[in-house]
């Protein structure tokens, strides 16, 4: 890519040196800090453990663990509670922490989307089925890439692709599939349009993700610690700590694979061999916070650059490609003026705001030991508190 002067590359500061408020920064730390503790119901907490990083510029201003990379051993299914490793078997929550970071994995691939199209590998605004032809069946010849990217194509959010054997039959589930919708009439999150996505790239590239993902963005950025699993005890900042996921057993779940630690939660993507378009990805909050900064950043970051302005406009620009955009639902006060981010269904989130160049990052472990209902409550509110940093209010949360 042609040169660029280089940014300044993330350091830890102070509230004060982000220009933040100190009093919302405590108020962020100490309500993350609570989300591990257990409710007085008895029913297990919101996460067994969590790991918050935030900062404006350059500066990480918060970096903080809470709570345990690894608590349960098992669930019980008649209590419908965790069974509780003794404490002194259970595996503390660490800064440096890996994490399965489930969706979160569909920004990656975006930018490798992007990446192709710098490349002239890549036109958004052809049809799928021009590099792909058998995804052009069943009513989908018109889909677009860029509607892959947008959850406009009309594919349905998910399909059991674990019941057959093999990725060619895999992937003909996909490609036999109708699409719920016209192309292009309306939103629908699918996991399938990044499953789709990614052989898309492969077919372009001639390359698989893996190495699309670790070539082109986390190899230049310097993230070490993000890749696709398995991982083990990889000393992650000296600590060597994975968090672990679900019990992932039947009625809940939809294989039967017991208590799972550095292997993808994420059923498709296990099927697939662990390296999907959707999910597969492991990191730490100091590599997200990194991709954060690049981004911030119009693709830069330090000496490498992996975007041009243009390209991370692009990603960032609503309605975004593979970012959602101004989401209340998790982004809480940040939102409204062009946030850009994403969740994961293991816990994960990442949001990152060009008009205040602040960046959240909050990683917990909800479904160990077992998936529930989605809670997004602790992430809005983990976000409204930045927001306040940047421009505090005199209306509080309670």
């Amino acid at each position: 890519m042609p040169g660029r002067l280089s940014v300044p590359r993330l350091r830890g500061g102070t509230p004060a040196e982000a220009g933040l408020d100190v009093a919302q920064l405590d108020l962020l730390v100490r309500e993350v800090r609570r989300l591990p503790e257990s409710h007085p119901e008895g029913e297990d907490p919101w996460c067994a453990g969590a790991v918050v990083l935030a900062g404006r510029g350059s500066v990480v201003a918060v970096e903080e663990a809470a709570g345990w990379a690894v608590r349960y051993t098992a669930c019980d299914e008649e209590a419908g509670r965790g069974v509780e490793l003794p404490r002194e078997r259970r595996v503390p929550m660490r800064t440096g922490t890996l994490f399965d970071l489930a969706s979160l994995t569909k920004l990656f691939t975006a930018v490798a989307a992007v990446q192709q199209v710098e490349r002239g590998a890549l036109d958004l605004d052809r049809p799928v089925a021009a590099y792909v032809p058998g995804f052009g069946a069943a009513g989908k010849a018109a889909v677009t890439v860029r509607q892959l990217l947008t959850h406009t194509s009309g594919l349905r959010p998910e399909l059991p692709l674990y019941e057959r054997e093999g990725r060619a039959a895999q992937l003909a589930m996909v490609w036999e599939d109708a699409p719920l919708t016209a192309p292009g009439t309306a939103y629908c999150y699918s996991d399938l349009n990044l499953i789709a996505l990614q052989a898309v790239l492969e077919g372009v590239s001639e390359r698989p993700l893996d190495e699309l993902v670790r070539e082109g963005i986390t190899g230049p950025l310097g993230m070490a610690a993000t890749g696709f699993g398995p991982v083990g005890a990889v000393g992650v900042a000296g600590a060597g700590v994975v968090a672990a996921t679900e019990d992932q057993r039947r009625p809940w779940a939809k294989l039967d694979r017991g208590m799972l630690c550095g292997e993808v939660h994420d059923e498709n993507a296990y099927a697939l061999g662990g390296v999907a378009g959707h999910a597969g990805l492991f990191s730490t909050a100091g590599d997200l916070a990194v991709l954060c900064r690049a981004l911030l950043g119009g693709g830069t970051y330090g000496a490498a650059r992996i975007l041009t302005q243009e390209s991370a406009d692009a990603l960032l620009d609503p309605p975004g490609l593979g970012f959602g955009i101004d989401q209340p639902w998790f982004m809480g006060e940040l939102a409204g003026h062009g946030a850009a981010g994403h969740t994961g269904f293991t816990g994960t989130s990442l949001i990152l705001d060009r008009t205040t160049d602040t960046f959240l990052i909050l990683l917990a472990n909800t479904i160990h030991p077992r998936r529930r209902p989605a809670n997004n409550a602790p992430r809005a509110t983990a976000a409204t508190r930045l927001a306040r940093a940047v421009r505090p209010q005199t209306a509080g949360l309670a």
